[in-house]
């Protein structure tokens, strides 16, 4: 029986992790919309690649726990990836917390229960969270680390209210992602498994067009345009991260987050890009 790679989330991101790593695996790919999921297992297929399918909605525990049973069923579950998530152009606020910050909070519990001894995950965070990170009280973001899955969406500061808009909402989900880490390295470690997240910038995704084409895309261009790398990343970048901390090179890092975003964070730290105020 083949180790297992799954997939949660099948847009560029994904594709692209699965066609990296799923050689000689079985590809336990999974998403919400049926129709990219067969058009991309398809693809995966015709190029050699053992894949199976499960639709998922990350946000429903209930899927997601169903999705962790199909995978241990297939063998033993090695590398787990989860890229799926919602953009501010994409969603409202209700929606991307949903899916971004329960989601990933749905996988980290569920695949704990499952993942095999040596295996590792990661998941997609963002330097959006980073960079709300630096703005977030101590208290908030010890609550959004260490608060029960279940009971996450009921933290007065994550009500409909407290939260301006979509952008904000993106900013402290992805920023819980990170956070959440810390405490999941210790459950993931008692199984001898890994779970880090990896936080990219500017991607040239379908999502990162068209956030680069949405309201705030000026402010990501001067980001980029700033820069130590000056460009925007590709999938492939992102895949080259994964590969490394889902891989025999990176067994003494779990619980922390690779920021993968070609310097724009440490553009704005240095003072070489300063965001207008509001």
């Amino acid at each position: 029986m083949s180790e297992v790679l799954v997939v949660i989330g099948v847009g560029g991101m994904g594709e692209t992790i699965a066609r990296r790593l799923g050689a000689g695996k079985t590809v336990l790919i999974a998403d919400f919309n049926e129709s990219l999921l067969e058009g991309v297992a398809t693809s995966l297929r015709g190029d050699g690649y053992r894949v199976e399918t499960h639709t998922v909605d990350v946000s429903s525990r209930e899927s997601v726990r169903e999705l962790a049973a199909r995978a241990a069923a297939l063998g033993p579950v090695a590398q787990v990836a989860h890229t799926a998530g919602l953009s501010p152009v994409q969603a409202p606020k209700a929606a991307i917390l949903h899916v971004d910050l329960l989601g990933v909070a749905h996988t980290v519990d569920e695949f704990a229960e499952v993942i095999a001894e040596g295996g590792a995950a990661v998941v997609i965070a963002s330097m959006a969270g980073t960079q709300t990170g630096d703005a977030l009280p101590s208290e908030m973001q010890q609550a959004l680390a260490t608060t029960a899955t279940d009971d996450l969406l009921s933290l007065p500061f994550l009500g409909a209210d407290a939260i301006p808009d979509a952008g904000a909402a993106y900013g402290i989900a992805k920023r819980t992602n990170q956070l959440r880490m810390h405490a999941a390295s210790v459950a993931w470690g008692k199984r001898g498994a890994r779970i880090n997240s990896i936080s990219p910038g500017v991607i040239s995704t379908p999502m990162g067009q068209a956030e680069l084409a949405g309201e705030h895309g000026g402010i990501m261009r001067a980001i980029v345009d700033a820069s130590g790398t000056g460009r925007v990343g590709t999938s492939g970048d992102i895949a080259a991260a994964a590969a490394f901390l889902l891989g025999p090179d990176s067994t003494f890092i779990t619980g922390t987050d690779l920021l993968v975003d070609g310097g724009a964070t440490a553009a704005v730290r240095s003072g070489a890009l300063t965001f207008p105020q509001a």
